[in-house]
């Protein structure tokens, strides 16, 4: 079945109705995974409803607490035209490795989160940074942990007819920050073997006194390793700690060994790049309050 019909709504209710009408319905936010897919013959919809055309999907939202990016806003448009980066440089670092330019000007945050893959990159760094799921669906509206978003590999927690409207991202203080590192086979263009992002409060004795750590591409999916945070707050980020988040994202780490790394390389290296990020993270607060 080839496509049949191409829609553009402009308001969440249209295209609930669109999408509604039709089954065979996929959404489109930025089209970089569902072109592929259909070309490939992976997906088959009759029927594709355009994201981009509404204002509510692309709007980028900074107050005092929170930070909203719309499903469908362009990676481009997160890291050129928002203070996203400044506010959450860790999340920066993940939208920047998708793809080249010419894709980042059409992929998206959400986009990416509902594809699902193990190793996205910028799940890790949604899911270190706390951010929640805004979902619309027949029934109403509902707010999902991203870390329990993804269901398995390229599965999600939407069910039919819900749409994934903005990701809320509490904003960050000046003693908060965050970072993201990944291992590539290739320095451009590549998927991660290996991907870990975390984020760190710092006090004024420079004790932690909140850390989130996520690691993904080695499980179904992305983790949130909760006793890797755990082993960092009450320290001052010394090895001890360290060693100790390191040890709890190995244990959590259930990867496949595939052509491009074995399970045993993986294990290693998320915890190496756990390693860095804390330092990364760390350096950042350090920068901005010497």
């Amino acid at each position: 079945m080839a496509v049949q019909e191409f829609l553009s709504p402009t308001s969440l209710s249209e295209a609930q109705a669109a999408f509604d009408e039709n089954a065979a319905s996929s959404w489109l936010a930025g089209g970089t995974d569902l072109l592929v897919g259909i070309r490939l013959g992976a997906r088959d919809p009759a029927r594709v409803v355009d994201l981009k055309q509404i204002p509510e999907l692309t709007a980028i939202e900074i107050d005092d607490a929170s930070v909203r990016i719309g499903a469908a806003a362009s990676a481009f448009d997160v890291l050129q035209n928002s203070a996203v980066p400044t506010l959450f440089p860790g999340l920066a670092e993940a939208l920047d490795l998708i793809g080249s330019t010419q894709i980042q000007g059409r992929c998206s945050a959400g986009g990416n989160l509902c594809n699902a893959s193990p190793a996205a990159d910028s799940i890790p760094a949604l899911i270190a940074n706390a951010a929640q799921c805004r979902i619309l669906g027949p029934d109403g509206e509902r707010m999902l942990p991203v870390e329990d978003f993804v269901v398995g590999p390229n599965q999600n927690a939407l069910a039919p007819g819900e749409l994934l409207v903005e990701l809320l991202l509490p904003r960050p203080s000046g003693v908060t920050s965050d970072a993201y590192l990944r291992l590539t086979p290739r320095t451009e263009m590549d998927i991660a073997v290996a991907g870990a992002s975390v984020s760190i409060t710092l006090d004024d004795s420079r004790v932690c006194t909140a850390a989130r750590v996520a690691i993904g591409a080695v499980a179904p999916a992305a983790l949130l390793v909760e006793a890797a945070g755990d082993a960092l707050v009450g320290s001052q980020l010394d090895q001890v700690a360290i060693d100790a988040a390191v040890a709890a994202v190995r244990a959590a780490a259930k990867p496949i060994s595939d052509k491009r790394g074995t399970a045993e390389y993986r294990t290693h290296v998320v915890g190496v790049l756990v390693s860095r990020a804390i330092a990364r993270a760390q350096a950042r607060i350090t920068e901005t309050r010497p």
